[in-house]
Protein backbone atom coordinates (compact mmCIF):
# COMPACT_ATOMS: atom_id res chain seq x y z
CA UNK A 1 0.00 0.00 0.00
CA UNK A 2 1.18 3.64 -0.38
CA UNK A 3 3.07 5.86 2.48
CA UNK A 4 -0.08 8.30 3.86
CA UNK A 5 0.74 11.58 2.04
CA UNK A 6 2.60 10.06 -0.91
CA UNK A 7 1.00 10.85 -4.35
CA UNK A 8 -0.94 8.97 -6.40
CA UNK A 9 0.86 7.82 -9.40
CA UNK A 10 -1.52 9.93 -11.51
CA UNK A 11 -0.53 13.00 -9.64
CA UNK A 12 2.87 12.32 -10.20
CA UNK A 13 4.91 14.24 -13.39
CA UNK A 14 4.45 12.41 -16.16
CA UNK A 15 8.60 12.88 -17.18
CA UNK A 16 9.20 10.44 -13.86
CA UNK A 17 7.50 7.23 -14.65
CA UNK A 18 5.94 5.17 -17.37
CA UNK A 19 2.64 4.58 -15.10
CA UNK A 20 1.63 8.25 -15.06
CA UNK A 21 1.70 8.57 -19.24
CA UNK A 22 -1.75 5.85 -19.66
CA UNK A 23 -5.13 6.94 -21.18
CA UNK A 24 -6.71 6.35 -17.39
CA UNK A 25 -3.62 8.01 -15.98
CA UNK A 26 -3.81 10.83 -17.63
CA UNK A 27 -7.38 10.99 -17.43
CA UNK A 28 -7.23 10.56 -13.82
CA UNK A 29 -4.29 13.54 -13.41
CA UNK A 30 -6.64 15.47 -15.72
CA UNK A 31 -9.63 15.43 -13.10
CA UNK A 32 -7.42 16.09 -10.27
CA UNK A 33 -5.81 19.27 -12.03
CA UNK A 34 -10.14 20.19 -13.00
CA UNK A 35 -10.91 19.41 -9.01
CA UNK A 36 -7.80 21.36 -7.69
CA UNK A 37 -8.68 24.39 -10.63
CA UNK A 38 -12.34 24.10 -9.31
CA UNK A 39 -11.39 24.46 -5.33
CA UNK A 40 -8.81 27.70 -6.29
CA UNK A 41 -11.43 29.10 -7.57
CA UNK A 42 -14.04 29.39 -4.68
CA UNK A 43 -12.99 32.92 -4.17
CA UNK A 44 -15.40 36.11 -3.40
CA UNK A 45 -14.38 37.32 -6.63
CA UNK A 46 -14.66 34.33 -8.73
CA UNK A 47 -17.46 33.37 -7.24
CA UNK A 48 -18.94 36.58 -7.88
CA UNK A 49 -17.60 36.45 -11.58
CA UNK A 50 -19.22 33.01 -11.69
CA UNK A 51 -22.61 34.67 -10.66
CA UNK A 52 -22.22 37.04 -13.45
CA UNK A 53 -21.94 34.47 -15.74
CA UNK A 54 -25.14 32.41 -14.42
CA UNK A 55 -26.96 35.60 -15.67
CA UNK A 56 -26.05 35.48 -19.72
CA UNK A 57 -25.45 31.82 -20.15
CA UNK A 58 -29.29 31.41 -20.47
CA UNK A 59 -29.33 34.02 -22.91
CA UNK A 60 -27.11 32.29 -25.55
CA UNK A 61 -29.24 29.69 -26.82
CA UNK A 62 -31.47 32.87 -28.11
CA UNK A 63 -27.80 34.79 -29.48
CA UNK A 64 -26.67 31.49 -31.29
CA UNK A 65 -30.20 31.73 -33.28
CA UNK A 66 -30.62 35.51 -33.69
CA UNK A 67 -26.81 35.19 -34.88
CA UNK A 68 -27.21 32.48 -37.44
CA UNK A 69 -30.59 34.22 -38.77
CA UNK A 70 -29.15 37.45 -38.76
CA UNK A 71 -26.06 36.19 -40.69
CA UNK A 72 -28.22 34.74 -42.99
CA UNK A 73 -30.11 37.71 -43.69
CA UNK A 74 -26.59 39.68 -44.43
CA UNK A 75 -26.04 37.33 -47.19
CA UNK A 76 -29.83 37.21 -48.66
CA UNK A 77 -29.56 41.26 -48.43
CA UNK A 78 -26.41 41.24 -50.32
CA UNK A 79 -27.88 39.16 -53.14
CA UNK A 80 -30.79 41.27 -53.13
CA UNK A 81 -28.75 44.37 -53.71
CA UNK A 82 -26.83 42.98 -56.89
CA UNK A 83 -30.49 41.86 -58.23
CA UNK A 84 -29.70 38.19 -57.63
CA UNK A 85 -32.47 37.42 -55.41
CA UNK A 86 -35.28 40.07 -56.08
CA UNK A 87 -37.81 37.75 -54.80
CA UNK A 88 -36.23 37.85 -51.12
CA UNK A 89 -36.91 41.47 -50.52
CA UNK A 90 -39.92 40.94 -48.25
CA UNK A 91 -38.07 38.06 -46.43
CA UNK A 92 -34.65 39.96 -45.37
CA UNK A 93 -37.45 42.68 -43.67
CA UNK A 94 -39.26 39.94 -41.87
CA UNK A 95 -35.81 37.78 -41.08
CA UNK A 96 -34.41 41.44 -39.96
CA UNK A 97 -36.99 41.87 -37.19
CA UNK A 98 -36.66 38.20 -36.30
CA UNK A 99 -33.20 38.89 -35.84
CA UNK A 100 -33.12 41.76 -34.36
CA UNK A 101 -36.40 41.53 -31.93
CA UNK A 102 -34.49 39.94 -29.10
CA UNK A 103 -31.11 42.04 -29.27
CA UNK A 104 -33.64 45.02 -29.01
CA UNK A 105 -35.09 43.91 -25.44
CA UNK A 106 -32.13 41.74 -24.26
CA UNK A 107 -31.56 44.73 -21.02
CA UNK A 108 -34.40 42.72 -20.08
CA UNK A 109 -33.83 39.18 -20.06
CA UNK A 110 -30.54 40.31 -18.43
CA UNK A 111 -32.54 41.89 -15.48
CA UNK A 112 -34.62 39.36 -14.72
CA UNK A 113 -31.86 36.53 -14.42
CA UNK A 114 -29.82 38.72 -12.36
CA UNK A 115 -32.76 39.93 -10.45
CA UNK A 116 -33.20 36.58 -9.96
CA UNK A 117 -29.76 35.33 -9.58
CA UNK A 118 -28.93 37.92 -6.50
CA UNK A 119 -32.33 36.64 -4.69
CA UNK A 120 -34.67 38.86 -6.03
CA UNK A 121 -37.93 38.43 -7.95
CA UNK A 122 -37.48 37.88 -11.61
CA UNK A 123 -39.85 39.83 -13.09
CA UNK A 124 -39.05 42.95 -10.80
CA UNK A 125 -35.82 42.80 -12.43
CA UNK A 126 -37.16 42.78 -15.88
CA UNK A 127 -39.54 45.81 -15.11
CA UNK A 128 -36.40 48.20 -14.50
CA UNK A 129 -34.38 46.68 -16.62
CA UNK A 130 -37.02 47.54 -19.20
CA UNK A 131 -36.80 51.29 -18.64
CA UNK A 132 -33.44 50.89 -20.10
CA UNK A 133 -34.81 50.31 -24.21
CA UNK A 134 -38.20 52.21 -23.42
CA UNK A 135 -38.20 54.90 -26.16
CA UNK A 136 -40.17 57.79 -24.04
CA UNK A 137 -36.39 57.80 -21.78
CA UNK A 138 -34.94 60.14 -24.75
CA UNK A 139 -37.61 63.02 -23.09
CA UNK A 140 -35.05 62.57 -19.24
CA UNK A 141 -32.43 64.57 -18.89
CA UNK A 142 -29.57 63.37 -16.64
CA UNK A 143 -25.89 65.01 -15.50
CA UNK A 144 -27.32 67.66 -18.43
CA UNK A 145 -27.53 65.36 -21.36
CA UNK A 146 -30.61 63.86 -23.12
CA UNK A 147 -30.95 60.10 -22.41
CA UNK A 148 -30.77 57.72 -25.36
CA UNK A 149 -33.00 54.28 -25.35
CA UNK A 150 -30.68 51.43 -24.95
CA UNK A 151 -28.09 53.87 -23.37
CA UNK A 152 -25.99 51.29 -20.73
CA UNK A 153 -27.17 48.37 -22.90
CA UNK A 154 -26.60 45.39 -20.43
CA UNK A 155 -24.47 46.98 -18.06
CA UNK A 156 -27.26 48.97 -17.00
CA UNK A 157 -29.60 46.54 -17.11
CA UNK A 158 -27.49 44.32 -14.75
CA UNK A 159 -26.71 47.37 -12.33
CA UNK A 160 -30.31 48.20 -12.21
CA UNK A 161 -31.65 44.62 -11.37
CA UNK A 162 -28.94 44.07 -8.73
CA UNK A 163 -29.81 47.08 -7.22
CA UNK A 164 -33.60 45.83 -7.37
CA UNK A 165 -32.76 42.79 -5.53
CA UNK A 166 -31.20 44.45 -3.05
CA UNK A 167 -34.05 46.70 -2.58
CA UNK A 168 -37.06 44.34 -2.67
CA UNK A 169 -35.18 42.30 0.23
CA UNK A 170 -34.77 45.34 2.60
CA UNK A 171 -38.20 45.85 1.87
CA UNK A 172 -39.51 42.23 2.99
CA UNK A 173 -37.58 42.67 6.31
CA UNK A 174 -39.94 45.53 7.20
CA UNK A 175 -42.66 45.63 5.35
CA UNK A 176 -45.47 44.09 7.58
CA UNK A 177 -46.85 40.58 5.06
CA UNK A 178 -50.28 42.10 5.03
CA UNK A 179 -49.43 44.85 2.66
CA UNK A 180 -46.04 43.06 1.45
CA UNK A 181 -48.12 42.61 -1.81
CA UNK A 182 -48.11 46.45 -2.55
CA UNK A 183 -45.37 47.89 -1.07
CA UNK A 184 -42.76 45.71 -1.96
CA UNK A 185 -42.82 45.31 -5.70
CA UNK A 186 -43.78 49.59 -5.79
CA UNK A 187 -41.42 50.79 -3.85
CA UNK A 188 -38.71 48.20 -5.13
CA UNK A 189 -39.55 49.51 -8.96
CA UNK A 190 -39.74 53.37 -8.09
CA UNK A 191 -36.10 53.28 -5.73
CA UNK A 192 -34.42 51.25 -8.65
CA UNK A 193 -36.04 52.89 -11.51
CA UNK A 194 -34.70 56.31 -10.08
CA UNK A 195 -31.38 55.54 -9.51
CA UNK A 196 -31.24 53.36 -12.94
CA UNK A 197 -32.67 56.68 -14.68
CA UNK A 198 -30.68 59.08 -13.28
CA UNK A 199 -27.07 57.08 -12.50
CA UNK A 200 -27.02 53.64 -13.67
CA UNK A 201 -27.73 55.08 -17.57
CA UNK A 202 -25.14 57.26 -17.57
CA UNK A 203 -22.27 55.27 -15.73
CA UNK A 204 -23.11 52.35 -17.31
CA UNK A 205 -23.52 53.97 -21.03
CA UNK A 206 -19.62 55.07 -20.34
CA UNK A 207 -18.30 52.03 -19.36
CA UNK A 208 -20.05 50.27 -22.16
CA UNK A 209 -18.50 53.02 -24.65
CA UNK A 210 -15.58 52.42 -23.11
CA UNK A 211 -15.76 48.36 -23.34
CA UNK A 212 -16.31 49.26 -27.37
CA UNK A 213 -13.18 51.32 -28.07
CA UNK A 214 -10.72 49.72 -25.70
CA UNK A 215 -11.52 46.18 -27.72
CA UNK A 216 -11.53 47.44 -30.87
CA UNK A 217 -8.74 49.73 -30.36
CA UNK A 218 -6.73 46.80 -28.86
CA UNK A 219 -6.68 44.40 -32.28
CA UNK A 220 -6.99 47.30 -34.69
CA UNK A 221 -4.40 49.38 -33.55
CA UNK A 222 -2.39 46.19 -31.62
CA UNK A 223 -3.15 44.24 -34.77
CA UNK A 224 -0.82 40.88 -34.30
CA UNK A 225 1.12 41.35 -30.70
CA UNK A 226 -2.79 41.94 -29.31
CA UNK A 227 -3.82 39.03 -30.92
CA UNK A 228 -0.99 37.21 -30.18
CA UNK A 229 -1.34 38.14 -26.39
CA UNK A 230 -5.13 37.21 -26.40
CA UNK A 231 -4.84 33.97 -28.15
CA UNK A 232 -2.17 32.84 -26.13
CA UNK A 233 -3.36 33.76 -22.67
CA UNK A 234 -7.18 32.75 -22.82
CA UNK A 235 -6.78 29.25 -21.44
CA UNK A 236 -4.99 30.04 -18.91
CA UNK A 237 -7.49 32.55 -18.29
CA UNK A 238 -9.78 29.90 -18.24
CA UNK A 239 -7.86 27.49 -16.01
CA UNK A 240 -7.81 30.59 -13.33
CA UNK A 241 -11.76 30.92 -13.74
CA UNK A 242 -10.98 34.40 -15.01
CA UNK A 243 -12.85 34.57 -18.53
CA UNK A 244 -16.41 34.62 -17.31
CA UNK A 245 -14.87 38.29 -16.96
CA UNK A 246 -15.27 38.23 -20.75
CA UNK A 247 -18.63 37.43 -20.94
CA UNK A 248 -20.67 40.78 -20.33
CA UNK A 249 -18.04 42.39 -22.50
CA UNK A 250 -18.97 40.05 -25.74
CA UNK A 251 -22.55 40.95 -25.22
CA UNK A 252 -22.27 44.38 -25.07
CA UNK A 253 -20.37 44.65 -28.00
CA UNK A 254 -22.81 42.54 -30.17
CA UNK A 255 -25.49 45.31 -28.97
CA UNK A 256 -23.07 48.24 -29.70
CA UNK A 257 -21.98 46.90 -33.47
CA UNK A 258 -23.88 43.38 -34.46
CA UNK A 259 -20.76 41.20 -33.21
CA UNK A 260 -17.64 41.03 -31.32
CA UNK A 261 -14.45 41.28 -32.58
CA UNK A 262 -12.86 39.50 -29.44
CA UNK A 263 -14.57 35.71 -29.38
CA UNK A 264 -12.58 34.57 -32.82
CA UNK A 265 -9.26 35.79 -31.25
CA UNK A 266 -9.87 33.96 -28.33
CA UNK A 267 -10.94 30.59 -30.13
CA UNK A 268 -7.80 30.38 -31.44
CA UNK A 269 -7.05 28.64 -28.37
CA UNK A 270 -9.00 25.67 -29.09
CA UNK A 271 -7.24 25.54 -32.11
CA UNK A 272 -3.70 25.35 -30.51
CA UNK A 273 -5.23 22.47 -28.03
CA UNK A 274 -6.39 20.61 -31.63
CA UNK A 275 -3.14 20.90 -33.04
CA UNK A 276 -1.24 20.06 -30.24
CA UNK A 277 -3.09 16.74 -29.54
CA UNK A 278 -2.84 16.03 -32.96
CA UNK A 279 1.05 16.28 -32.23
CA UNK A 280 0.94 14.20 -29.22
CA UNK A 281 -0.97 11.48 -31.41
CA UNK A 282 2.11 11.28 -33.89
CA UNK A 283 4.76 11.12 -31.24
CA UNK A 284 2.49 8.45 -28.76
CA UNK A 285 3.35 5.80 -31.18
CA UNK A 286 3.16 3.16 -29.19
CA UNK A 287 0.78 4.48 -26.51
CA UNK A 288 -2.67 3.06 -27.82
CA UNK A 289 -4.83 3.82 -25.09
CA UNK A 290 -4.03 7.28 -25.27
CA UNK A 291 -4.23 7.49 -28.69
CA UNK A 292 -7.58 6.18 -28.87
CA UNK A 293 -8.63 8.73 -26.49
CA UNK A 294 -7.27 11.61 -28.37
CA UNK A 295 -9.22 9.97 -31.42
CA UNK A 296 -12.66 10.12 -30.13
CA UNK A 297 -12.15 13.69 -28.49
CA UNK A 298 -10.58 15.71 -31.50
CA UNK A 299 -14.16 15.55 -33.40
CA UNK A 300 -15.77 17.50 -30.44
CA UNK A 301 -12.33 19.38 -30.12
CA UNK A 302 -12.47 20.54 -33.65
CA UNK A 303 -16.28 22.18 -33.06
CA UNK A 304 -14.88 24.10 -30.25
CA UNK A 305 -15.34 22.00 -27.49
CA UNK A 306 -12.15 21.48 -25.73
CA UNK A 307 -12.62 20.18 -22.41
CA UNK A 308 -11.72 16.51 -23.09
CA UNK A 309 -8.26 17.29 -25.29
CA UNK A 310 -7.12 20.13 -22.33
CA UNK A 311 -8.06 17.90 -19.38
CA UNK A 312 -7.60 14.45 -20.87
CA UNK A 313 -4.07 15.29 -22.96
CA UNK A 314 -2.33 18.41 -22.93
CA UNK A 315 -2.77 19.20 -19.53
CA UNK A 316 -2.05 16.35 -17.55
CA UNK A 317 1.22 16.04 -19.79
CA UNK A 318 2.28 19.62 -18.78
CA UNK A 319 4.61 21.39 -21.53
CA UNK A 320 1.92 20.09 -24.29
CA UNK A 321 -0.45 22.50 -22.92
CA UNK A 322 1.85 25.37 -22.94
CA UNK A 323 2.91 24.50 -26.56
CA UNK A 324 -0.63 24.68 -27.05
CA UNK A 325 -1.29 27.81 -25.98
CA UNK A 326 1.89 28.85 -28.04
CA UNK A 327 -0.60 27.79 -31.25
CA UNK A 328 -3.49 29.90 -30.01
CA UNK A 329 -1.00 32.75 -30.01
CA UNK A 330 -0.02 32.61 -33.58
CA UNK A 331 -3.57 31.97 -34.92
CA UNK A 332 -5.08 35.00 -32.87
CA UNK A 333 -1.81 37.07 -34.00
CA UNK A 334 -3.05 36.24 -37.81
CA UNK A 335 -6.55 37.56 -37.15
CA UNK A 336 -5.20 40.60 -34.91
CA UNK A 337 -3.17 41.35 -37.88
CA UNK A 338 -6.30 41.56 -40.48
CA UNK A 339 -8.23 43.73 -38.18
CA UNK A 340 -5.72 46.14 -37.85
CA UNK A 341 -5.47 46.27 -41.45
CA UNK A 342 -9.49 46.56 -41.59
CA UNK A 343 -10.42 43.20 -41.99
CA UNK A 344 -12.31 42.78 -39.23
CA UNK A 345 -13.56 39.61 -37.53
CA UNK A 346 -16.25 39.34 -35.44
CA UNK A 347 -18.90 36.72 -33.96
CA UNK A 348 -22.33 37.54 -33.89
CA UNK A 349 -22.75 35.16 -30.76
CA UNK A 350 -21.44 33.70 -27.98
CA UNK A 351 -21.33 30.14 -26.98
CA UNK A 352 -19.53 28.25 -29.99
CA UNK A 353 -16.23 28.23 -31.36
CA UNK A 354 -13.90 26.20 -33.85
CA UNK A 355 -15.43 24.66 -36.87
CA UNK A 356 -19.14 25.64 -35.02
CA UNK A 357 -18.35 29.48 -35.08
CA UNK A 358 -18.50 29.39 -38.90
CA UNK A 359 -21.95 30.86 -39.76
CA UNK A 360 -21.71 33.60 -36.80
CA UNK A 361 -18.72 34.91 -38.40
CA UNK A 362 -19.09 38.14 -39.72
CA UNK A 363 -17.13 41.84 -39.61
CA UNK A 364 -16.66 45.32 -41.72
CA UNK A 365 -15.51 43.90 -44.56
CA UNK A 366 -18.49 41.43 -45.47
CA UNK A 367 -19.32 37.72 -44.05
CA UNK A 368 -17.29 36.03 -46.95
CA UNK A 369 -14.01 38.21 -45.77
CA UNK A 370 -14.46 37.23 -42.40
CA UNK A 371 -14.65 33.78 -42.96
CA UNK A 372 -11.92 33.53 -45.16
CA UNK A 373 -9.10 34.85 -42.17
CA UNK A 374 -11.16 33.05 -39.66
CA UNK A 375 -10.51 30.05 -41.18
CA UNK A 376 -7.03 31.05 -42.08
CA UNK A 377 -6.84 31.41 -38.27
CA UNK A 378 -7.88 28.03 -37.38
CA UNK A 379 -5.45 26.51 -39.87
CA UNK A 380 -2.73 28.72 -38.52
CA UNK A 381 -3.56 27.66 -34.90
CA UNK A 382 -3.75 23.89 -36.06
CA UNK A 383 -0.33 24.08 -37.61
CA UNK A 384 1.50 26.28 -35.18
CA UNK A 385 0.10 23.95 -32.11
CA UNK A 386 1.43 20.96 -33.98
CA UNK A 387 4.81 22.50 -34.80
CA UNK A 388 5.35 23.70 -31.28
CA UNK A 389 4.36 20.26 -29.70
CA UNK A 390 5.78 18.09 -32.15
CA UNK A 391 9.02 19.53 -31.91
CA UNK A 392 9.04 21.36 -28.17
CA UNK A 393 6.48 19.61 -26.33
CA UNK A 394 8.24 16.51 -24.97
CA UNK A 395 11.77 15.83 -23.32
CA UNK A 396 13.21 12.76 -23.55
CA UNK A 397 12.73 11.22 -20.50
CA UNK A 398 9.02 12.21 -20.98
CA UNK A 399 8.99 11.12 -24.81
CA UNK A 400 10.35 7.43 -23.36
CA UNK A 401 7.62 7.50 -20.69
CA UNK A 402 4.88 8.84 -22.89
CA UNK A 403 5.58 5.09 -25.08
CA UNK A 404 6.72 2.87 -22.91
CA UNK A 405 4.34 -0.57 -23.65
CA UNK A 406 0.54 -0.08 -22.47
CA UNK A 407 0.95 -3.41 -20.46
CA UNK A 408 4.39 -2.06 -19.09
CA UNK A 409 2.69 0.90 -17.93
CA UNK A 410 -0.63 -0.80 -16.10
CA UNK A 411 2.05 -2.74 -14.65
CA UNK A 412 3.73 0.35 -13.20
CA UNK A 413 0.02 2.27 -11.98
CA UNK A 414 -0.13 -1.73 -9.86
CA UNK A 415 3.20 -1.89 -8.43
CA UNK A 416 2.63 1.77 -7.72
CA UNK A 417 -0.21 1.52 -5.74
CA UNK A 418 1.28 -1.83 -4.02
CA UNK A 419 4.52 -0.90 -3.42
CA UNK A 420 5.63 1.41 -0.28
CA UNK A 421 7.43 4.78 -1.67
CA UNK A 422 10.21 6.51 0.34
Amino acid sequence: MREEGAPHPAQEDPESATGGTSAEALAARGADLRAERKARNETPVKQFLRRVANIFLPLIPALIACGIIAGLNGVLTNLTTRGVTPWAADATVALAAIANGFMSLIAVFVGMNAAKEFGGTAILGGAVAAIIPFAGIAKVTAFGQALAPGQGGVIGALFAAVLAAYVERWCRRWCPRSAAMLVVPTVTVLLAGLVTVYVFMTVAGWIASGIGVLANGLLQTGGAPAGFVLGGLFLPLVMFGLHQALIPIHTTLISQSGFTILLPVLAMAGAGQVGASVAVYMRATRNQSLRTTIKSALPAGLLGIGEPLIYGVTLPLGRPFVTACVGGAFGGAFIGFFDAIGTTVGSTAIGPSGWALFPLVTGDAGIGAAILVYGGGLLIGYVAGWVATYFFGFSKESLAALNADDNDARRADLIGETSPRA
